[in-house]
């Protein structure tokens, strides 16, 4: 599947074999929602450097939900379409990198991700466990 603005580079979501998303779903394969949260984190940064260079993350990646940030990391949460766990964390784990130029981010690693499906997002949410539903939606500090 192909994500992304017009004009912009697009993301695709690589599924088993090689095939894209598009190709997945010739075969029948139905594509899900994923509640995705990526955690980075490394050495401290301007804060107005890393609020500014999340802004322009969220400008380039339309499906991003809300991020926040301090100095020294920041975490990322959104929702992806995908075939399965393995399509959104693989497409979730690129994401920073493949952003890291052009939205000026800074050169900090990935130091966590989750992925949990909708339901199971749905669920914790009524059982009043995290995370969280996103609101604000946007860039904030912690």
């Amino acid at each position: 599947m192909r994500r992304g603005r017009p004009g912009a580079p697009a993301l695709t979501s690589v599924g088993a074999c090689g095939t894209t998303g598009e190709d997945a779903g010739a075969e029948g394969t139905d594509s899900r929602l994923w509640h995705i949260t990526l955690s980075v984190s490394g050495a401290a940064a301007p804060l107005g450097e890393v609020r500014r260079a999340l802004e322009q993350l969220a400008h380039d990646h339309p499906f991003l939900l809300t991020s926040r940030y301090a100095e020294d990391h920041a975490e990322i949460r959104y929702w992806e379409e995908a075939r399965d766990l393995h399509d959104a964390a693989a497409v979730a784990l690129r994401l920073w990198g493949e952003h890291r130029s052009t939205a000026r981010l800074p050169p900090w690693e990935i130091v966590g991700l989750e992925v949990i499906d909708r339901e199971t997002y749905h669920h914790r949410v009524a059982e009043g466990h995290g995370p969280l539903p996103a609101t604000p939606v946007g860039v904030h500090p912690f």
